[in-house]
């Protein structure tokens, strides 16, 4: 069984470059009316023949390529979407304000010892996932399944555990700054 844009039955086979050839132009449409961008509309179309190419296969039913299609697209848009909200881009001028104090010369004098030592000062319940995360190279699900916590909670440790971090070797920072001061 075969389909055309419109779903009616025809020759047109279901391998993926007569679908492409039959719905890419729809399914751009329906991209750009929901982004009202062109480069977003292309990804998200493009997306979708993607999620087709790896897992068109399970779809049982021949009658249903168009609304499974057009489905993928808009839930792709919704995850899209979701994704930036959580994780906001921000231009670096933005934020400079938020951005620690240490001086980029500072930073390039830290070495691994003065990491692993602050590293060493906070609690062990974060330290054990930053640890996991950041040494080991831990996915959160190994993590999870090592510390017997819920993938949440690993994602939380590890947030929290590079603020306490950041913290220490800032402080750690101003510690020496002081120290240098009173020493000239």
């Amino acid at each position: 069984m075969s389909l055309t844009d419109d779903g009616a039955e025809q020759s047109v086979s279901l391998d993926f470059e007569s679908l492409v050839a039959s719905y890419y132009r729809s399914l751009y449409q329906f991209a750009f009316s929901l982004t009202q961008m062109e480069a977003e509309a292309c990804d998200l179309t493009q997306q979708t023949f993607y999620i087709w190419a790896t897992k068109g296969h399970q779809l049982r039913d021949a009658s249903k390529v168009k609304s499974w299609l057009f489905t993928t697209l808009h839930r792709e848009f919704l995850e899209t979407r979701r994704r930036q909200t959580r994780f906001p881009h921000y231009e670096l001028s933005q934020v400079e304000a938020d951005l620690p104090t240490i001086a980029a010369a500072r930073v390039n004098q830290l070495d691994a010892g003065q990491v692993l030592q602050a590293l060493a000062g906070i609690d062990e319940v974060y330290q054990a996932a930053v640890v996991l995360f950041y040494l080991e190279e831990c996915s959160y699900k190994e993590i999870a399944l090592i510390l017997e916590v819920p993938i949440g909670t690993v994602k939380s440790r590890i947030a929290r555990g590079l603020a306490h971090l950041q913290k220490a070797m800032a402080d750690s920072v101003s510690a020496e700054e002081t120290k240098k001061k009173f020493r000239e």
